[in-house]
């Protein structure tokens, strides 16, 4: 996790975080604790607290903008794995929360 994002947590407060129900902890390789995540369609769950607006992510640590954290880091799933710093939907949560854009990271940074 960047520092930007150690800052920021707008995805978190603003994106249903949805992703395919075997990601959380109650099916063998899964990762996410099942008990932070609501079913949102017949094969994927999103995390509690996501699935309505305003979002914010049951593992959302701390205030948008000034210093934030997920409770989960370690056990998080591919959606929030693979989201980008800097991406137009990265820029487009942080302007929902009066933020200004980032640049994007590049490869592997």
């Amino acid at each position: 996790m960047s520092s930007a994002c150690q800052t920021c947590g707008a995805c978190c407060a603003n994106f249903r975080v949805s992703f395919y129900w075997a990601e959380s902890d109650d099916h063998p390789g899964g990762s996410v604790p099942a008990h932070l995540v609501i079913p949102v369609t017949p094969h994927h769950v999103a995390m509690r607290g996501t699935e309505r607006k305003p979002a914010r992510c049951i593992a959302l640590q701390g205030e948008v903008g000034k210093s934030v954290g997920c409770s989960i880091y370690l056990q998080r799933s591919s959606t929030c794995r693979e989201f980008m710093e800097g991406t137009p939907e990265c820029n487009g949560a942080r302007a929902a929360h009066g933020l200004p854009a980032l640049a994007a990271l590049a490869e592997g940074a």
